[in-house]
């Protein structure tokens, strides 16, 4: 097998029929199962860590709660959960008390429901808006036409002061709601409990970025020409 990297998304196989599915299975040149059996070994190892361990196996638990009909075999399952529900159980699951969510201010609306969602359980929520403390963006260093609102004052998004709010709160588990690309990977990098996501911004497509994917060979056609090649 070659050793070049790992291209799971390039399988060619169906589902049953991979090696990462089914130990008969079969195995294109670049498959990590076949090729990276130290990175797995490693995995394994990391799971022998208790704390990991029962995260992990509730984790897998809440997937399989997510399906009825299972007694009728694969395919007949369906699914019968949404996610916050999904989020409600497991954090429950794990025994954690003090949930994080943190919000785009364009969700501020539905931030507010999902709060009331997660309180209502039980929980108790430590919620950080995007906003928070109202940093001018001249701080990073934009120019005017680079803002949203040119001429004016614009608070920048700051999501390493959202994540130490969570972390100085002590929470246990932290929900992501419609964070910007970029100030999302900033804020999981600094926040120290575990993270989920509920929702991404996708300020087209109602938040809803498979929309694209599903649409690649009709109307969103134009993205398979790439604008910006490399040199």
């Amino acid at each position: 097998m070659s050793q070049e990297h790992a291209g799971c998304a390039r399988c060619p196989f169906e589902p049953s029929q991979r090696i990462c599915q089914n130990p008969e299975g079969k195995a294109p040149p670049f498959c990590p199962t076949v090729n990276k059996a130290d990175v797995i070994e490693r995995a394994a190892e990391e799971l022998k860590k208790p704390d990991l361990l029962e995260f992990a196996k509730q984790a897998s638990i809440q997937e399989s709660e997510g399906y009825a009909d299972k007694e009728l075999g694969y395919e007949r399952t369906r699914p019968i959960k949404p996610r916050i529900l999904e989020i409600i159980e497991f954090a429950g699951k794990m025994g954690y008390e003090k949930l994080g969510l943190v919000f785009c201010i364009g969700l501020r609306k539905e931030a507010k429901v999902v709060e009331h969602l997660l309180t209502d359980s039980g929980f108790t929520v430590v919620s950080g808006i995007c906003k928070m403390g109202c940093v001018p963006k001249e701080t990073l260093g934009l120019r005017n036409d680079q803002k949203i609102r040119m001429g004016s004052f614009e608070a920048m998004c700051n999501p390493i002061g959202q994540a130490f709010v969570l972390n100085d709160a002590k929470t246990e588990f932290n929900v992501v709601m419609g964070l910007c690309v970029g100030h999302d990977s900033l804020f999981l990098k600094y926040a120290e409990a575990p993270c989920t996501v509920l929702a991404v911004k996708d300020r087209l497509l109602g938040h809803n970025p498979l929309a694209a994917i599903y649409n690649i060979d009709s109307y969103y056609r134009s993205l398979k020409v790439p604008a910006v090649k490399k040199v």
